[in-house]
């Protein structure tokens, strides 16, 4: 007997049990599901709706389960439609009269909304520790390369000389409003929903407050039409998932292009790449290619989500089904992603001596020569002009702008005398730029460690030449 059935004789057509059958994707809920239905059994019995024996008795029967289902012994059967139907109809079987009364007071609306939130904490905090765990990659590279110079892109053309560790720093700070963009959808998915039933509450003297102690939530939900019909949280965490696969695709695509013949910045590891099945010589960065591929993917489970969402009058509607492959699918791609990406990362070799190299090229110290003419008097834009005539003058010739004498300088401007050989040094050029959040390696320092604060989570006050801050970072939101 389905547990809906009652108004209906319980016979669907075999392509519409095809069509809603979620068993095979939500099985993954077995875990949140029994520990849902415990906690629930515990009140039960507690308010004395059904008698304390009883609800030890259901507890024991979904132990058991729940031990099955871990070690793989549990056998679903073909009616087995969703993973709560296959929960509670192991129990009855095994425990008899006492396992019909579990569901009092409950509704698969507020059950599957409870399991779908306990999952999604618990992938909240899988998703944040990967992050934390490439972040320390990024910051251990950082370290590493407080003086590697490399040219800096606009409109991907040459702009302005800075460090690579400067630059890789960027993405642990991308990755940073991650994690917290993270911890604020955990907040918000952080609501307790088991006791509104079907969308208008029970009569039962249900104890929600005890269900959100035992299973440690933060609070209960408000609303009880709000909370069966609420996939915000779900939403929230797939666009979370989204962003995280944005910034990943950037880094993936200057990885990729960092690692051509013509870049020659970065070199993979094996392990990362493939070969070619015609030409030998290839070398190809396809866990990079993949990760930045796997973004319009998880793009799309967010795109599904909205669309499924759009137009639904509360309160709970079947459409709602559709967020759990969406959920999955996208929390998935980001673990994997986040998890290569920083093994890939740890591994990389990049190539300094080449990178130095392109960033004197390109005339990347423009910005420089006009500074130093400010230094001397001339308005920034009139020395704007100026340089810009000069690198005209050298792009015709063919040369750098290192390439100038002294007195083809002079000869654009009296200020410009033999001390402009001195700035003609994409060293120097970085080390000038100390402006807090600037590229000079003592910049890079402060940033590298503000994040080692941040990374190790405790409460601290940095207080130097480029960051003046608190840092401090939660774990998990207080309980109350």
């Amino acid at each position: 007997m389905k547990l809906w059935q009652g108004r209906t004789d319980g016979r669907v057509d075999e392509l519409v049990n095809t069509l809603t059958t979620s068993l095979p994707f939500d099985v993954r809920l077995f875990r949140e599901d029994i520990e849902g239905s415990i906690a629930h059994a515990r009140m039960l019995g507690f308010t004395e709706i059904i008698r304390p024996e009883e609800s030890s008795e259901i507890i024991a029967g979904l132990e058991c389960i729940l031990a099955q289902m871990e070690n793989g012994s549990f056998e679903f059967e073909q009616d087995d439609e969703d993973i709560h139907t296959a929960v509670e109809r192991a129990l009855i079987a095994a425990i008899g009269e006492a396992g019909k009364k579990l569901h009092t007071g409950r509704s698969r609306n507020d059950q599957v909304a409870l399991d779908m939130r306990l999952w999604c904490l618990r992938r909240i905090a899988a998703i944040q520790d990967s992050i934390k765990k490439l972040q320390t990659v990024l910051v251990d590279l950082s370290g590493q390369h407080v003086t590697t110079i490399m040219p800096g892109y606009t409109h991907l053309q040459h702009a302005q000389p800075v460090t690579l560790g400067h630059h890789l720093m960027a993405y642990f700070w991308m990755l940073q409003r991650d994690w917290t963009r993270l911890a604020d959808c955990r907040f918000r998915t952080d609501v307790m929903p088991l006791g509104v039933g079907a969308l208008a509450g029970t009569a039962y003297p249900l104890d929600r407050e005890f269900v959100k102690r035992e299973l440690g939530f933060f609070r209960i939900s408000e609303n009880s039409l709000d909370t069966v019909a609420d996939r915000d949280f779900v939403i929230e965490l797939v666009s979370a998932c989204t962003l995280i696969m944005t910034h990943l695709s950037r880094l993936c695509e200057e990885l990729v292009l960092w690692s051509t013949w013509e870049f020659r910045f970065v070199e993979l590891e094996d392990e990362y790449t493939t070969g070619s099945s015609m030409m030998p010589q290839k070398k190809n960065p396809d866990a990079a290619e993949l990760i930045r591929g796997k973004t319009g993917r998880v793009t799309g489970d967010l795109m599904s989500l909205l669309m499924t969402m759009k137009a639904l009058p509360l309160a709970y509607n079947r459409d709602m089904q559709e967020d759990k492959e969406r959920l999955f699918d996208a929390s998935d791609t980001v673990l994997a992603s986040l998890g290569v990406m920083s093994s890939m990362l740890a591994t990389a070799h990049f190539r300094g001596e080449r990178m130095a190299r392109a960033a004197s090229a390109g005339y990347t110290l423009a910005t420089d020569v006009a500074d130093f003419l400010v230094g001397k008097g001339m308005p920034f834009r009139d020395a704007h002009h100026l340089v810009g005539q000069i690198v005209r003058d050298c792009a015709a010739q063919g040369i750098e702008l290192e390439e100038l004498t002294v007195e083809e300088w002079s000869g654009y401007s009296p200020l410009l005398d033999s001390a402009i050989t001195g700035v003609l040094n994409a060293d120097h050029a970085v080390a000038r730029r100390c402006v807090p959040g600037g590229p000079a390696p003592e910049e890079v320092m402060d940033q590298i460690a503000c994040a080692r604060a941040i990374l190790s989570a405790r409460p601290c006050f940095l207080v130097s030449k480029g960051i003046s801050s608190m840092i401090a970072s939660r774990v998990t939101w207080p309980r109350p």
